[in-house]
């Protein structure tokens, strides 16, 4: 059993900033990527972040330049930091954990919500 907890959710004004905090326990014995994405009212999940075993990073236009993707391996953790907050940044944030076979989980969510 793998469990993934998030934390850092909240809500901010708009040019704030956020930290979002995952952290992977449980069976988890080794991991392939770790990810954000994010889901607003009426739209579809989508990618933010994403850094795998190798290092390679990537991110969302929309939030490139303003959001930071980090992680911790030896805590099983993976970080969002989140600058230049828009209203547009409102949605549930959840974390993406890919172990080494290439098994998918998931973590129950965090609102994150920008006021104008």
């Amino acid at each position: 059993q793998v469990q993934l907890v998030e934390s850092g959710g909240g809500l901010v004004q708009a040019g704030g900033s956020l930290r979002l905090s995952c952290a992977a326990s449980g069976s988890i014995f080794s991991i392939n990527a770790m990810a954000w994405y994010r889901q607003a009212p009426g739209k579809q999940r989508e990618l933010v972040a994403f850094i795998n075993i190798g290092d390679r990073i990537s991110y969302a236009d929309s939030v490139k330049g303003r959001f930071t993707i980090s992680r911790d391996l030896a805590k099983n953790t993976v970080y969002l930091q989140m600058s230049s907050l828009k209203p547009e940044d409102t949605a549930v944030y959840y974390c993406n954990v890919v172990d080494g076979s290439r098994r998918p989980y998931w973590g129950q969510g965090t609102q994150v919500t920008v006021s104008s």
